[in-house]
């Protein structure tokens, strides 16, 4: 692998250790060019997914982009980076065994809303304004009506 740092072509495994959940093997590596140290995660990918986008458009699926999308609602929520991690790799196989290299933004987007109402209903608020596309503070008094506790919520508002 390439050294980050001066661009080595030769770099040194120095540690290897599967994560928690044997989903992920997690490689400290060392450069024996520039003596550079750094980390790579080696995931397995069943299948090369292409996310059709609602303009039509379309693009390789990016579990970065997932992960940062997932980020931001969940930012000073109860939520640990490792839990954050495990969710993000169910997400992603369940999309690789679907079996179809196409998958369109909204069922990623779908996914992500169920696994936040699962997970936490602030997230899954701050997640749906975005991909719901909350223009008004009306869309989330709606939107509030429509959850569980959404009654209460409208009432202690009014």
């Amino acid at each position: 692998m390439r050294c980050p740092f001066c661009s080595h072509e030769e770099t040194q495994v120095k540690d290897s250790r599967p994560s928690e959940d044997n989903a992920v093997i997690r490689r400290r590596r060392h450069c024996s060019s520039c003596e550079g140290r750094f980390t790579t995660f080696e995931r397995v990918q069943l299948r090369e997914l292409t996310v059709l986008k609602n303009d039509g458009s379309r693009e390789p699926f990016d579990r970065d982009k997932l992960t940062r999308s997932m980020i931001i609602p969940l930012r000073k929520r109860p939520v640990n980076e490792d839990r954050l991690e495990k969710i993000i790799s169910r997400i992603v196989r369940e999309l690789e065994q679907k079996g179809e290299s196409e998958i369109t933004s909204i069922a990623i987007g779908r996914m992500v809303m169920d696994t936040f109402a699962e997970i936490d209903q602030i997230a899954y608020v701050r997640y749906a304004s975005v991909y719901k596309d909350f223009r008004e503070v009306s869309d989330f008094r709606d939107f509030l009506g429509d959850l569980p506790d959404g009654d209460v919520a409208a009432k202690k508002t009014a």
